[in-house]
């Protein structure tokens, strides 16, 4: 039988470079005013980056924040293996629906495509 305890620590360390890396996008956006990532469909940005930037930020920023959240509040010993467990992969799986909700939003319907098929 496997021990959880490698798992955990790879979900763990894991933590650290996703929070760095939305935490850099959420900088990126609000601060150097860098749209290239913003509603990424295909790794190409919407026509209009600009309008979505702040719905990305905001992303980025609540879900980093979160994730840094959970790392010093394991650190320090204040949850159990379950709590910060299930906040942490909530936070992950909302991040990644949300952002693709948001491209698909943001890039609407090609050109040629409807909306729904007809009957």
């Amino acid at each position: 039988m496997v021990s959880i305890y490698p798992i955990k620590i790879l979900f763990f360390l894991a933590l650290f470079p996703i929070a760095f890396v939305w935490l850099r996008r959420a900088w990126r956006i609000a601060v150097r005013r860098d749209f290239s990532e913003v509603a990424l469909k295909k790794g190409e940005p919407p026509p209009d980056a600009a309008r979505w930037a702040p719905y990305e930020l905001a992303l980025d920023l609540v879900a980093g924040g979160v994730l840094v959240g959970v790392i010093v509040s394991v650190l320090l010993g204040w949850v159990e293996y379950q709590d910060w467990v299930a906040v942490a992969g909530s936070t992950l799986w909302i991040k990644i629906f949300f952002s693709f909700a948001l491209s698909r939003h943001a890039h609407g319907f090609a050109a040629g495509q409807r909306s729904a098929p007809r009957a």
